[in-house]
């Protein structure tokens, strides 16, 4: 079971000022050592899977966006382990990733980060990020928005309403993730617009380091990519989302593009604690509700 050691997390207020500004907020030791092992005894088991090709939900080497394909795990190996709440994750697992999606830590940050109540809540992405076999790196890109697009087009699309929250849960230090602070509410510059997709170095651009336990949220238009070294050590870093209900239909697509509305009805929850589990079978309807996602594309491609 979940620690039921209280962690101080910052106020709304603080998170939504640092989200606005900076375009991300990290919250250090947002969970304790107790649920860190936990949620990395899990994950190990997961990772294991999805590297000896046990498991077909994966995001494979040199592939960025969706959709992959497990044929490829094997032979070009694995970055990322795809839908951690799925009804063919073992009992146990799953019901430990569900423990860590629903805490008490991550709704009370998102509802504080959406100014919403936990009745808004969707059920959307839990996946999770790991060490690939050869060094890797993902594009500058904005999760949501292509490159082509105009800076008129582009602002316009940055001052939409944030209708979701994205996170990274490091169960061990990571800096993969490197974003450009304040990119998320302006256009990108001349220089970023014409640099190499894979430049390594682009002005402003930070590592956000983390330590097992921290969590960062993040706006998922920021300007950002990944960098991921092979030989720094294991990297299991869960990466989820979560919705508020009524949104507009590129954000189904933005979620339903991955397969889940093929498996969310299914989806068992049987495992956690009553009030954490009506939560969870609530958030889980208002999911199923966008649909199975059969023919709605494609955010972007590689």
């Amino acid at each position: 079971m979940i620690s039921a050691k209280a962690i101080t997390l910052p106020s709304g207020k603080e998170l939504r000022a640092s989200l606005a500004r900076d375009g991300f907020v990290r919250i250090s030791a947002a969970f304790t050592q107790d649920d860190v092992a936990r949620f990395k005894t899990a994950a190990k088991h997961a990772a294991e899977r999805a590297r000896k090709g046990d498991w077909q939900y994966v995001r494979t080497v040199p592939k960025q966006f969706p959709p992959w394909s497990a044929n490829d795990a094997l032979k070009e190996g694995v970055w990322g382990v795809q839908h951690l709440l799925h009804p063919s994750m073992s009992d146990k697992d799953r019901t430990v990733f569900a423990e860590s999606y629903f805490h008490s830590t991550m709704i009370t940050t998102v509802t504080s980060l959406l100014q919403c109540t936990q009745g808004d809540l969707v059920m959307e992405l839990y996946n999770m990020l790991i060490r690939p076999p050869k060094d890797f790196a993902l594009r500058w890109h904005r999760d949501d928005i292509g490159p082509d697009i105009s800076p008129e087009s582009e602002l316009a699309r940055l001052e939409e309403p944030m209708v979701h929250a994205q996170w990274n849960l490091a169960l061990y230090p990571d800096s993969s993730l490197v974003v450009i602070p304040g990119s998320h509410a302006r256009p990108r510059t001349d220089r970023e617009r014409n640099a190499d997709p894979y430049e390594t170095e682009l002005p402003g651009q930070i590592h956000v380091k983390m330590e097992p336990g921290d969590i960062v949220f993040y706006n998922n238009n920021i300007l950002h990519r990944g960098v991921y070294d092979s030989k720094a050590g294991e990297r299991l870093t869960l990466h989820g989302t979560m919705g508020m209900k009524g949104t507009d239909p590129s954000r189904a697509r933005n979620i339903l593009q991955h397969g889940i509305g093929g498996w969310a009805a299914d989806c068992d929850f049987d495992g956690l604690e009553s009030d954490m589990a009506r939560l969870a079978r609530d958030m889980q309807a208002r999911l199923i509700t966008l649909g199975v996602g059969k023919g709605v594309g494609f955010s972007q491609s590689d």
